[in-house]
């Protein structure tokens, strides 16, 4: 017999054995072993299929990793016995079988400081009830699984790392149960963790899951999952993926670094989070769906994402419960919605939140308890019918607008405060409703109650203070108050007096259904003769005037008792910059007003910058506001199709676009609407809403002038400012001005009168140098004084 390889000492009670024995391969000696011996192994590699189904131990001669079991095919180590293995390295390429299997209930393995390097079907393999002690081991599997349970089987496992697997790190199935502690999973190609079928279960505490492709932790089918102190952190997929029943608790955790959500729950899951941290989620933090799925989160916090999408999103009737937690540094907080979905939310803070810090639609409902939102752009937006919730002892502060109640939604607000909001404090419009029971609002820019449309808003004991608008403000009749007080003081007087405190009894005085002209009106025909005076614009010219004689004689037929003609009083302007597109506005409210179509006929003009705001619901706001501004005139909107860019999904000017719409049909006598711009932009804008182009169906376009119309023009300023241009110097500017170039830069009017006032320049510049100039000189415009045309870049030969 050559050099043995194992050694087997008896460590067992048999008085009638040997001490010890030597053998050439690990099958000898384990026949030849008894329970309780020890083997120990010589450096080297076994190639050999071992088969443990005796309590024995397994240990290499000269420490951990100098033995190596590594057989041509099959399984390389099965235990069936309570059998221990400790410093082994464990090799197996079978794609179809474990490289370490422990089956039986017989089997209470214990493997100690052992490596399994393989391309198996499963680095280790529990099943058939049997248990299994991991401490200190590695399993690497880049070809299948990483650890599997099956069959009821139990796994502990204690500073065990889990890595390189093509699946999952860990699969507790059909059952099983597994309990890690300081354990790391990493680099699987499936989830860190799958737990699958009712009765499977694990408990994971101090372990770390990373790098990931697919989710950290994936629950499905009814198994369960305890996690305490983990983290987990850089997988592709969720963070955490409960579905189908299944249930997740985690204390004291840390979910960050995620491209998805930090949490996805369906189909009647339920996730419990105490004390935890969700960051940094490239989707959203927690994601509920369908009825019968519940999430709870007690002293937990959710923060740093920049997500477009809401860090909480509650959909299909699923529920929320929020105790003691904090959502900071996010675009959007909480979104909840459709029937059935409830949040309740009890002492929890909003803060920074870029867009809404709570969001309800579609029949939703949220309860909020002492939870307090600090610098939002919206607070609560209840956005339409169902919506609502009760809110009760709630702080808001320091956002764009404090609460929002719009399109049939009917929430009911007791003892909550809005202070220093930009926009307003509490803003209902469009057919929403709302109950505010002793709410106060104070120190805002904008209004305190703002209630338009004649929504039917019950306010009881509510108080307004130092509002720099005014402190409850209704536009129409509605609104119904109850002991109500304000305290809107001028801010006028350098020493202001003592506040003054009204008792609210009625609404605000209903807008006058009829509209007459005011009586200081200067006659259509001087509008009309100022607009025929108007270099150029013919076509424009007759535009107007057929829609003066359209309404003169609609008046005449009504007078006659026959019907009108009906009035298309909103236009669209279209054409280059310049081409007197406001100056034609301007007139045009006027004659309006003296025909008595408008009340004042005065000119509003806005752009984008002062209809659009920065946060959800302030554009709403600011385009009303706009729109108020004009009322008995003409709200012209210069650039319009700057509210519908091409690239705009989650542009604000889509709110200005319908929110305009709305104030049009709702109060289409009060105001006219001219939006302009250039002619192609302006076919997108009139696509964007299917409102818009119903309400303009008249466009007037506006045509670049002519070399002799900008002379003309020129002529007029030099008029105007006591100027001459000599005979010469008209010839020259008429060839100046058929030589520009007319681009999308091309200023018409205001290029006429750019050019004029440098000719004024150069001409200071030439006379200064005269002692005595004459009158003339001081009058007279020679060609010298033309501007220096710009060089032409030409091809040179």
């Amino acid at each position: 017999m050559g050099e043995y390889r194992v050694r087997v000492t008896q460590d067992s009670a048999s008085r009638w054995r040997r001490r010890a024995g030597e053998y050439e391969t690990l099958a000898e000696a384990v026949a030849a072993a008894e329970p309780g011996d020890t083997l120990t192994l010589r450096a080297g590699t076994f190639r050999e299929n071992v088969l443990l189904d005796k309590a024995v131990e397994l240990r290499p001669a000269d420490g951990p990793g100098s033995v190596r079991i590594s057989p041509p095919g099959g399984v390389p180590l099965t235990v069936t016995a309570a059998a221990r293995v400790h410093g082994l390295v464990i090799e197996g390429g079978e794609t179809t079988a474990p490289a370490v299997l422990i089956t039986g209930p017989d089997a209470t393995a214990e493997l100690t400081g052992c490596r399994v390097e393989t391309a198996a079907a499963v680095g280790i393999e529990l099943t058939d009830r049997a248990e299994a002690v991991l401490r200190g081991c590695t399993v690497h599997n880049p070809s299948g699984l990483g650890v599997r349970l099956r069959s009821g089987a139990v796994l502990l496992a204690e500073d065990t790392e889990l890595a390189s697997s093509a699946q999952a790190g860990l699969a507790v199935l059909d059952g099983a149960s597994a309990r890690l502690t300081n354990c790391r999973v990493h680099h699987a190609g499936g989830a860190g963790v799958l737990l699958a079928e009712q009765g499977s279960s694990a408990e994971l505490t101090g372990c770390e899951i990373y790098e990931i492709r697919g989710s950290g932790v994936q629950a499905e089918s009814q198994a369960t999952g305890r996690l305490t102190d983990c983290e987990i952190h850089r997988v592709t997929g969720n963070g955490l993926t409960l579905d189908t029943g299944a249930e997740l608790t985690l204390t004291g955790c840390r979910v960050h670094d995620l491209p998805e959500n930090a949490a996805d729950l369906r189909r009647g899951s339920r996730l419990h989070l105490e004390k935890s941290i969700l960051q940094d989620f490239g989707r959203g933090a927690l994601s509920v769906w369908e009825p019968g799925t519940r999430a709870e989160a007690v002293a937990s916090e959710i923060h740093s994402s920049s997500s477009d999408f809401p860090a909480v999103w509650v959909c299909a009737g699923a529920e929320l419960t929020l105790t003691d937690c904090s959502l900071h540094d996010l675009r959007d907080a909480l979104s909840v919605l459709d029937q059935g979905s409830r949040v309740t939310a009890r002492d929890c803070s909003f803060s920074r939140i870029g867009s809404s810090a709570v969001s309800v639609s579609g029949g939703a409902t949220v309860a909020l308890a002492d939870c307090r939102i600090q610098e939002a752009g919206t607070g609560l937006w209840f956005r339409d019918h169902g919506s609502g919730g009760q809110l009760t002892g709630c702080e808001i502060s320091e956002v764009s607008t404090g609460v929002i109640v719009t399109k049939g939604a009917d929430p009911e607000l007791s003892d909550c405060t809005v202070r220093g909001a930009v926009e307003a404090a509490v803003y209902v419009f469009a057919q929403g409703r709302g109950s505010f029971t002793d709410c106060r609002v104070s120190h805002g820019k904008g209004f305190g109650f703002y209630v338009l449309d004649g929504c039917r808003t019950a306010l009881t004991r509510c108080r307004a203070e130092q509002n720099e608008q005014a402190g409850f403000e209704f536009s129409e009749p509605g609104p119904v108050t109850e002991g109500c007080v304000s305290d809107d003081v001028a801010p006028a007087a350098p020493e202001l007096p003592a506040p003054r405190t009204a008792q609210l009894t009625t609404a605000a005085a209903p807008v006058a259904a009829a509209i007459a002209p005011i009586p200081d009106c200067r006659p259509a025909d001087e509008a009309l003769a100022e607009l025929e005076s108007l270099i150029g614009l013919a076509t424009v010219k007759q535009e107007v005037r057929t829609l003066i004689d359209l309404i003169s004689v609609g008046r005449r037929r009504r007078q006659a008792g026959l019907k009108a003609p009906s009035l298309r009083r909103h236009l669209v302007f279209t054409g280059s910059p310049g081409t007197g597109k406001t100056t034609v506005a301007r007139l045009y409210g006027e004659i309006l007003a003296s025909l008595g179509v408008l009340q004042q006929g005065h000119l509003v003009e806005v752009a984008r910058v002062d209809l659009v705001g920065e946060h959800i619901g302030s554009t709403a706001i600011r385009t009303q506001a706009a729109f108020d501004r004009a009322r008995g005139g003409v709200l012209f909107i210069d650039e319009a199709y700057a509210l519908a860019p091409e690239d705009g999904a989650r542009d604000f000017g889509r709110e200005a676009i319908d929110t305009l719409v709305k104030l049009m049909e709702d109060h289409r006598d009060e105001v006219v609407v001219i939006v302009a711009g250039y002619t192609a932009e302006m076919e997108r804008f009139l696509s964007a809403n299917p409102g818009v182009s119903s309400r303009f169906s008249r466009t007037v376009t506006f045509p670049d002038y002519t070399a002799a119309e900008l002379l003309e023009i020129a002529r007029s300023q030099c008029a105007e400012h006591e100027y001459a241009l000599a005979g010469a110097t008209e010839g020259a500017l008429l060839e100046h001005f058929a030589g520009l170039e007319r681009g999308p830069g091309f200023g018409n009017g205001r290029t006429a009168r750019q050019v004029f006032e440098t000719m004024v320049e150069r001409h200071a510049m030439r006379v200064a140098q005269l002692a005595d100039p004459s009158t003339e000189e001081l009058q007279l415009l020679v060609p010298a004084d033309l501007p220096v045309p710009p060089p032409r870049v030409g091809l040179t030969m």
